[in-house]
């Protein structure tokens, strides 16, 4: 007969083996964090001056106003006292009394355990850190108005980064969730949780990079990026894929989109119910998408030039030749929106009449405001992406990632790191958070081309943008242009989008914000119901001005672009399959160049 005593024993057992593994993983953590080629310290955090400017700000308003800062230290030092000692209260009583002040952190995912209100310990730790963050919120309300707006919104970021970061869920001893899973598996869920810590250190040359989705679920070609199509066309830039006709008649005109090159291009082919690539071919479109390589040493020279030249109207050249028509529908998407944007302009100052029509998705043009990249387009961090790229040739795709992560740390860093390394959790097989972490080295030239001339400076807008040759301006554009936007995107702002918009010279403009943010508002299918779109025909205002008198629309902006993209795209012709005698197949779509990976 089993008694308790015997059950507790194989419990401690099974505890104390797991905790042997540990020892035992310790050294492949040493092997792997050797292994690791940090990236310039100036990218880690901003100028210090920023910091002094703020103290210097903070002890004037003290001099100022020393009473009201006295004040509120001591309803702080008033509060933590008064919490500490009712912690100790609770902990004689063993449980934490109902609280009659209002739960700051109500409603914070974070907290969901009911032992975060329950448990004196873990309530005390609670209060505290809801007490903590809001004084410092505090002092950097009270810091004097004279500090430059740009230093304002910078220490505000990097103060609410500090805050997420000293979050007590993302430390072992203080979060209860990881503790009790470590009690239920005896130990095991830590054992796993640092199986998958260095797992992610080893997958990325000792740098901690959190994993987001299960890479080992995904195969592309197979149930990721699987349309059907071919490589057409290769060279040291990019791939150029055609894809499959789904119609027996396609429109004479052809699309080719440009995807940005900061990620792969499979974005816009996830899954078939949700591709706007496979959506395209289903409208009988012929279509050519663009996959360009993932930099390494090698391409440290090339500029936003060699984008343009061998990338764009290399592309169109190409689709040109293999369709037989004189002109092409383009689409660009973020940064390659941008490029297309110069594109045109270069194009129509060489007298270029190869593009029909132009789409832009999310595309920014005019960088007056900088939004939440702010932190990261001034001169210390950009001098340090100089100083990272004159050492490693390109801008490592890690370094690009945490910064687009660190715009939303919670879900992006901390949430998946405390189920990841502390819950000993498996990362989910999640199509677009696989797509997520496979990203592509940035070319050194390029990276401080664009950081400089177009983020810094905005000379697209302003004096214009010298390239090719030739100084190249916005107002250049003149081709019919459509534009669409997303109502919350963090990366690149509607309202930034319109700003640039209305400086085209275009007189062919169409404006549509998609609701939802960088990817799910492009990437939003219309057998989804999800999502639905503004338009306003009236683009004489400002961007508030537009939303006031915006139409709203159920449902995908995808067939409302169609059947402008149709009116476009002449008469329709016998399907095209891909290639052609001059263009033999090379490579099954999703190609080649797709499967790089940023590995420096």
């Amino acid at each position: 007969m089993t008694t308790q005593d015997d059950v507790a024993g194989k419990n401690v057992d099974k505890l104390n083996e797991n905790l042997a593994k540990v020892e035992d993983l310790s050294q492949r953590l040493i092997q792997a964090l050797a292994s690791r080629k940090p990236a310039n310290p100036t990218l880690n955090a901003p100028s210090q001056d920023i910091f002094v400017k703020a103290a210097h700000s903070y002890w004037s308003e003290m001099l100022e106003n020393p009473g009201r800062i006295y004040e509120k230290q001591l309803e702080y030092w008033g509060k933590s006292v008064r919490h500490f000692l009712d912690a100790q209260q609770a902990l004689m009583r063993g449980t934490a009394p109902e609280s009659e002040e209002p739960d700051p952190l109500g409603g914070d995912k974070r907290f969901a355990n009911p032992l975060w209100n329950s448990h004196p310990y873990f309530r005390y730790i609670k209060q505290q850190y809801a007490l903590n963050s809001q004084a410092i919120e505090r002092a950097l309300d009270e810091i004097d108005e004279d500090l430059p707006p740009k230093d304002r919104k910078r220490l505000d970021y990097f103060v609410r980064q500090i805050i997420d970061m000293m979050s007590p869920t993302n430390f072992l001893g203080t979060n209860p969730d990881a503790l009790e899973r470590a009690v239920e598996t005896e130990g095991e869920s830590l054992v796993k949780g640092l199986e998958n810590l260095i797992a992610d250190l080893e997958a990325n040359n000792g740098e901690l990079v959190v994993r987001l989705a299960d890479d080992r679920a995904f195969v592309l070609g197979e149930n990721i990026a699987s349309t059907p199509g071919e490589v057409v066309y290769r060279n040291h830039m990019m791939e150029l894929i055609q894809y499959a006709p789904t119609t027996d008649e396609v429109h004479a005109t052809p699309i080719v989109i440009f995807p940005p090159w900061i990620n792969k291009f499979y974005i816009l082919d996830l899954k078939p119910e949700n591709s706007l690539i496979k959506w395209i071919t289903d409208q009988g479109y012929t279509l050519f998408v663009v996959s360009w390589i993932n930099a390494d040493t090698s391409h440290a020279d090339i500029g936003m030039e060699d984008y343009i030249e061998d990338g764009f109207l290399t592309a169109i050249r190409e689709v040109k030749a293999i369709t037989g028509q004189k002109q092409v529908n383009a689409v660009g998407y973020c940064i390659a929106g941008t490029t297309l944007h110069l594109t045109l302009a270069l194009m129509a100052k060489r007298g270029d009449k190869s593009v029909k029509s132009a789409t832009f998705f999310t595309a920014l043009t005019d960088f007056s405001e900088q939004g939440e990249f702010t932190p990261f387009l001034q001169d210390d961090f950009i001098d340090g992406i100089e100083a990272e790229v004159a050492a490693q040739g390109v801008l490592r795709s890690f370094i690009m990632g945490r910064t687009m992560s660190f715009l939303r740390s919670r879900d992006l860093i901390y949430q998946p790191a405390v189920r990841h390394y502390m819950m000993g959790e498996a990362p989910p097989a999640f199509d677009l958070l696989y797509w997520n972490g496979d990203g592509s080295n940035l070319p050194g030239r390029m990276t401080v081309q664009y950081l400089r001339g177009l983020c810094q400076r905005n000379e697209f807008v302003t004096s214009g943008f010298e390239i090719c040759g030739e100084r190249l301006h916005i107002s250049d554009v003149t081709v019919p242009i459509m534009a669409v936007t997303c109502e919350t995107d963090h990366i690149a702002a509607w309202k930034d989008c319109y700003r640039g918009f209305q400086q085209t010279g275009a007189k062919d403009r169409t404006f549509i914000v998609s609701e939802s943010g960088h990817i799910a508002g492009i990437v939003n299918p219309p057998t989804k119901k999800k999502y639905g779109h503004f338009t306003n025909d009236d683009l004489s205002g400002d961007a508030d001005a537009w939303i006031a008198g915006a139409t709203r629309h159920e449902g995908s902006w995808w067939p409302r672009w169609e059947a402008w993209l149709a009116k476009r795209s002449g008469k329709m012709v016998p399907a095209r399959a891909p290639g052609d005698s001059d263009h033999k197949p090379l490579a099954p779509a999703p190609g080649t160049y797709v499967r790089r990976k940023a590995t420096i």
